[in-house]
C-alpha cells in the first residue's frame, strides 16, 4: 500500500515510516522542506513537500498515486494558539479536502484522548484540544473519508511494548513507538474502518484489540 505520512519528520511521524518500510508497504514522507528529506532518500524512501499552509488544491498534488493518508503532522508543544489553529486544525482540514479532491479514501488522524469531551481538556493544551475537537468532527461529518481515529493518552519515550488498550474511561500514556505501531496495523485492519478509538498502554497485543472492535 503507498501511503503518505504527513509530518514525516514528527516524533512519531518517523516511526511511522519505519514501521511501514518494515511491513512492506511503500511509504511516502510529506515534508513542509522537502530539503529535510535527505535521510529518507537515502532509505529509498520518496520525499514529497507539502506545506499545511497552502490550498487544498496544491496539497493533492501530492496525493494523486496514494492509496492512504497518516496525518501525523502537529505545530509543536511550543508554537503560539495561531499556529495551532493554521497546522493542527487547518492543516488538517486541508489534508482531508485534499484527499478527497486526489480520490484517496483512507485516512488515519492522530487525535488526542478526551479530545470529544470539553470537560476534560486541560488548560496548558486547550488550544490543542480544540484543533483536534473541530479537525475530528469535520473528517466523520464533512468527508467520505474512509477514517480511522486513533486518540492516544500521554505520549511517552519509553519502549514500545506491542501491548496496548482501548478505553474510553482509563486515563494514562502511551510510548509513540506503540502509537505508531498501532497506526500501521489499523491502517490494514478492515474493522478499524470508521472508527475513533481511544489508546493507552495497556495487556493485550495490538492484534487482538483491533479484532475485538
Amino acid at each position: 500500500m503507498r501511503v503518505l505520512v504527513v509530518g514525516a519528520n514528527g516524533q512519531v511521524g518517523r516511526l511511522l515510516v519505519a514501521d511501514l518500510l518494515a511491513r512492506g508497504d511503500d511509504p511516502i514522507a510529506g515534508l513542509r522542506f522537502s530539503e529535510d528529506g535527505e535521510d529518507w532518500e537515502d532509505q529509498g524512501v520518496t520525499v514529497r513537500q507539502m506545506d499545511l499552509l497552502t490550498k487544498p488544491e496544491q496539497l493533492a498534488n501530492v496525493m494523486l498515486d496514494v492509496d492512504a493518508v497518516i496525518f501525523a503532522a502537529g505545530s509543536g508543544g511550543r508554537t503560539k494558539d495561531d499556529m495551532t489553529l493554521l497546522v493542527d486544525l487547518d492543516g488538517a482540514v486541508k489534508t482531508m479536502q485534499a484527499a478527497e479532491i486526489a480520490g484517496v479514501d483512507r485516512f488515519l488522524m492522530i487525535s488526542m484522548l478526551f479530545a470529544e469531551d470539553r470537560n476534560r481538556w486541560a488548560d496548558p493544551l486547550k488550544s490543542l484540544y480544540v484543533a483536534k475537537f473541530y479537525a475530528d468532527n469535520w473528517l466523520v461529518h464533512q468527508t467520505t473519508l474512509n477514517y480511522t481515529i486513533v486518540q492516544p493518552g500521554a505520549l511517552s519515550f519509553h519502549a514500545g511494548t506491542g501491548k496496548v488498550k482501548s478505553d474510553p474511561l482509563a486515563v494514562g500514556s502511551i510510548p509513540r513507538a506503540d502509537l505508531a505501531a498501532f497506526l500501521v496495523a489499523a491502517l490494514h485492519a478492515p474493522q478499524a474502518s470508521r472508527k475513533t478509538i481511544p489508546l493507552l498502554s495497556g495487556e493485550t497485543p495490538i492484534n487482538q484489540v483491533l479484532d475485538r472492535l
